[in-house]
């Protein structure tokens, strides 16, 4: 009995010790209370307020008497205990009344002393495990001075500079903003705001991600204030500005969900602001006229660019303005630097929601995302063409992230290439010899390797068009279909066999006979791509070239289905769950089954 009593105390204060700990919402804490074990104290329990004998007798053997305090002392050498861990030190209060009626508990020494060893065991963890909390909130630090959330700058005007640049050693990324506080001055009060990009090897200038200009007084095409936004690499110079007011009414899109540019009212007629004023300044509404434009001479402005999914969004003391869609390779992370210049008395400039270091580690590898060169010298076998628009800058992303990690991709025995449509004219792309070439959208989720598969299964190289082949449609005569044809552009009753857009390969002969037509002009242009597609090579197989329909009933043009080759209407979210499904089970499995 009187063992079990020890016992008892033994797994009372141990248990007690431990749970304290365990419950702690924190058991390393950063901060550190002062040591109330010092060699300064006179009584190392004074803290948990022990009152009553200093000292226990036990009646079996009168000479053996031991002290709470030198108990105590040897329990909880010098350590630095945190809030929480001196907590656990009150268990003694509880403690004390078994200690002092040492006849019910003859063996509560041994007791205390199994207890000590089991907490300085405990300790000992303890302190290991703050050891390498501190080893790990140091690196913490040092990253995050590396790569800070935010960074800011007050009283930014410097003497004799008309400039400011803030670095961001670590990019921007979705939710990162940078918000500007100035008021235009000088002449003209015109000023810019430029994120540019790391210069790159043997180019004199960085890349502009984003050029945003404020031109209160117009420019070349108008007398009335204007905001210009566009990019400029050395390599292919300014892009198309995106101007607003727009120059057309047409050219006004939407980036996340939101006007590219806002409208602009004149106060005596509510009509939109004229953005071509070639004639007198009379003729135009001027500066005076308009009803509200964010940026005025003289006034102060606080200015957000704010960067969303699709693009940069600009507010204006807390008013929605301009929207600028992401351009390929000139994407939000290869920001380094953001430069402020003009007629501007730069007051303050802050940006925040920055990427971490932590934040990196969870990103894929940008290295990844990247195509792998072409091969001038080896053909490849498959050359995949992704047509996209300037606004699809997030499924892109989604595609890179996804089935373009595909090993045929990764390895280069299948590229791919984004066609984006741009109304500019720009340098022709760089040629790739190819034994196939497929084209597919920006919204469709591929299995390449299984297209590859496909390929050489079927192990014909000449007059092949593989896809969903469809050989029995007929042109739509409805005007209020998207898909309406007009018995002068396509007079026959029926169609050729052609394949469903989503996905189609052609051999390199057809492939190589459409560029040729083309160039010469004796290609016929018709607005149905994949029905082109048809009807050319339809054409090629009454020239005496022999043509090989290849079906693929798992090419689904309206979603997903399990075992697909490739699902159509697929956005980023659906893309990234096709992929981990697709890594997790080796199949293909359509998101929402289980």
């Amino acid at each position: 009995m009187k063992k079990w009593y020890g016992g008892a105390l033994v797994a009372s204060l141990f248990m007690l010790l431990v749970l304290r700990y365990v419950v702690m919402k924190n058991p390393v804490e950063e901060s550190y209370l002062m040591n109330p074990f010092s060699s300064n104290a006179t009584n190392p329990l004074e803290w948990v307020h022990i009152t009553g004998s200093p000292t226990v007798q036990y009646p079996v053997n009168a000479s053996q008497v031991i002290s709470v305090d030198a108990i105590a002392f040897s329990l909880f050498a010098q350590r630095n205990l945190s809030e929480g861990e001196q907590q656990s030190l009150f268990t003694w209060n509880l403690l004390k009344n078994l200690i002092n009626h040492s006849h019910a508990l003859p063996n509560g020494v041994e007791a205390i002393k199994e207890a000590g060893s089991a907490w300085n065991s405990l300790m000992a963890l303890v302190q290991e495990k703050k050891l390498g909390y501190a080893n790990d909130n140091s690196s913490k630090k040092a990253k995050e001075k590396q790569c800070p959330h935010f960074l800011n700058k007050m009283n930014a005007t410097e003497p004799d500079k008309s400039d400011y640049k803030l670095r961001v050693p670590c990019g921007l990324t979705q939710g990162s903003s940078i918000t500007i506080i100035g008021i235009p001055n000088g002449l003209l009060g015109d000023f810019r705001i430029d994120l540019t990009g790391e210069a790159l090897p043997g180019e004199p200038d960085p890349p502009i991600i984003l050029h945003y200009n404020v031109r209160l007084h117009g420019d070349k095409m108008t007398e009335d204030p204007v905001i210009v936004q566009n990019t400029w690499t050395i390599a292919h110079d300014w892009g198309e500005e995106d101007r607003c007011p727009p120059s057309t009414p047409d050219k006004n899109r939407k980036v996340d969900e939101l006007d590219q540019c806002i409208k602009l009212v004149s106060k005596d007629d509510n009509r939109t602001v004229s953005p071509h004023s070639h004639g007198s300044r009379k003729s135009s509404v001027g500066l005076q006229g308009v009803k509200y434009f964010p940026f005025k001479h003289g006034s102060l402005f606080v200015a957000t660019l704010r960067l969303g999914s699709e693009g940069i969004q600009m507010t204006v003391d807390g008013k929605h303005i301009t929207s600028f869609a992401y351009r390929e390779t000139l994407e939000p992370w290869l920001v380094s630097e953001v430069r402020i210049s003009g007629d501007l008395k730069l007051i303050s400039v802050l940006a925040s929601g920055l990427p971490t270091s932590e934040d990196s580690d969870l990103t894929v590898n940008l290295e990844a995302l990247k195509a792998i060169p072409l091969s001038h010298q080896k053909p490849v076998d498959l050359f995949i063409g992704v047509f996209s628009t300037a606004n699809n800058f997030k499924r892109r992303m989604a595609l890179r992230r996804t089935w373009m990690q595909h090993p045929e991709v990764r390895s280069g025995t299948v590229a791919v290439r984004f066609f984006v449509g741009m109304n500019s004219p720009h340098k022709q792309t760089e040629v790739v010899s190819a034994k196939f070439v497929m084209k597919t959208d920006d919204d469709a989720f591929l299995r390449v390797g299984e297209v590859v598969a496909s390929l050489s299964r079927i192990s014909m190289t000449r007059g092949l068009l593989y896809g969903l082949i469809n050989s029995d449609s007929q042109p739509h005569r409805s005007t209020d279909s998207k898909w309406f044809i007009s018995p002068a552009e396509w007079s026959e009753e029926k169609y050729p066999p052609w394949a469903h857009g989503p996905g189609y390969v052609v051999s390199y002969d057809i492939a190589k006979a459409v560029y040729n037509k083309f160039n010469e002009g004796r290609l016929k242009m018709f607005k149905l791509e994949d029905v082109a597609m048809g009807i050319w090579i339809d054409d090629m197989k009454k020239e005496g070239l022999e043509v090989r329909y290849e079906k693929e009933e798992r090419i689904f043009t309206e979603g997903c289905k399990d075992g697909y080759v490739i699902a159509h209407y697929q956005g980023p979210r659906e893309m990234m769950c096709l992929w981990q499904k697709l890594q997790e089970t080796k199949r293909a499995r359509c998101c929402g089954d289980p």
